[in-house]
């Protein structure tokens, strides 16, 4: 597994895919035992995976507990994130919730214990609680990581004008920088293109990827059903004519590699890390080693300029406004003459 820096904004340095451990526990009614999560841990530490993630809230703290004792004797091998805002309990009140100081303190506190180590090395602010001050999240953030209770901090599922902004006021206020953002983004949901990515890269921030295969759909198991793919954990299910056509190129470019198709979902996102400008990171939420293994597979699969672009035109979503309409603009602006505009670096943070 090759490595990469995480984002232009640290020099941390992790794999260039993470583990997931929503299924390390089984306080959610499904997910893994212990001993099989020890299983995948143990294959994707063996094949070079240094980057871990948690959140307090996975199996109600079970994941990280469990996350604690397969690191502790490996503590400075790894790069733990995990993420507060939703609560660790099922019962969590209003006051144990949200995005605030008060709560996100007391959660570094309470993962602190069950990861059994003395600092987290990336804290997320899982989702955007539309209520807490920037302000508030970012100066919070400072002061952990200034306190040593952790070493980076970034946002999950937050909209890109508060994401740049937080890290706008952490740079002008000389606060520790935002390094990165976790986001859905895979063959079938692409719409973090439209502002969350192209945010990312000029800013300089690095992308975690959640659900990479689809909610299923890209492992194939959906090819004769009409059940649809699987939304995260919820389990909502849903099916798009699209995702039938791309489904269908999906499977004819692991025919072509004599692979599966989980394989060239994978393959696609490392081919858009590769082209990035700054770090792309799949998270892997394999239950059992037998899925690990599969998707490690992907490692050996390269796709080629061509099976990228066919992927790219059947997953290919609208930007809409104001995106279009640039576009749009620009064309005309240009009169079918591409020499006459010249295109500019992207800005670097």
């Amino acid at each position: 597994m090759k490595y990469t820096t995480f984002g232009r904004n640290s020099g941390l340095r992790v794999s260039e895919l993470a583990l997931g451990t929503g299924n390390f526990g089984t306080a959610w009614g499904y997910g893994s035992e212990k001993e099989e999560a020890k299983q995948v841990f143990d294959r994707f530490a063996d094949d070079g995976g240094n980057f871990i993630d948690t959140a307090d809230t996975y199996q109600f703290g079970q994941s990280e507990q469990i996350v604690g004792e397969f690191i502790a004797a490996e503590r400075d091998r790894f790069v733990v994130a995990t993420k507060y805002t939703l609560g660790a309990r099922p019962d969590a009140g209003i006051a144990q919730t949200g995005n605030s100081r008060r709560n996100m303190i007391a959660s570094v506190e309470s993962s602190l214990k069950r990861l059994n180590t003395d600092r987290i090395d990336l804290l997320w602010a899982h989702f955007d609680d539309q209520l807490t001050p920037l302000e508030e999240i970012v100066r919070a953030f400072d002061d952990l990581i200034r306190a040593g209770k952790i070493h980076y901090a970034g946002l999950s599922n937050f909209p890109a004008w508060r994401i740049a902004r937080a890290d706008t006021l952490a740079e002008l206020r000389g606060w520790s920088r935002i390094v990165g953002i976790q986001v859905e983004y895979s063959l079938v949901q692409r719409t973090a293109e439209r502002e969350l990515l192209p945010m990312a890269e000029a800013l300089g921030l690095a992308a975690t990827l959640w659900s990479p295969l689809g909610g299923g759909l890209l492992t194939g198991k959906y090819r004769h059903s009409n059940e649809g793919r699987l939304l995260g954990f919820a389990g909502k299910l849903v099916h798009t004519e699209q995702d039938t056509t791309l489904l269908d190129e999906v499977i004819a470019v692991a025919q072509e590699h004599h692979a599966q198709p989980l394989h060239i979902a994978i393959a696609w996102l490392r081919h858009k890390a590769a082209n990035s400008p700054t770090s792309l990171i799949p998270i892997l939420g394999s239950r059992t080693v037998a899925q690990l293994n599969d998707t490690l597979a992907a490692l050996d699969v390269t796709l080629s300029d061509e099976q990228v672009a066919r992927l790219d035109k059947v997953s290919a979503i609208t930007l809409g406004t104001p995106h279009d309409q640039i576009a749009n603009t620009l064309a005309r602006a240009q009169g079918g003459d591409s020499t006459r505009i010249i295109t500019p670096q992207l800005p670097r943070a």
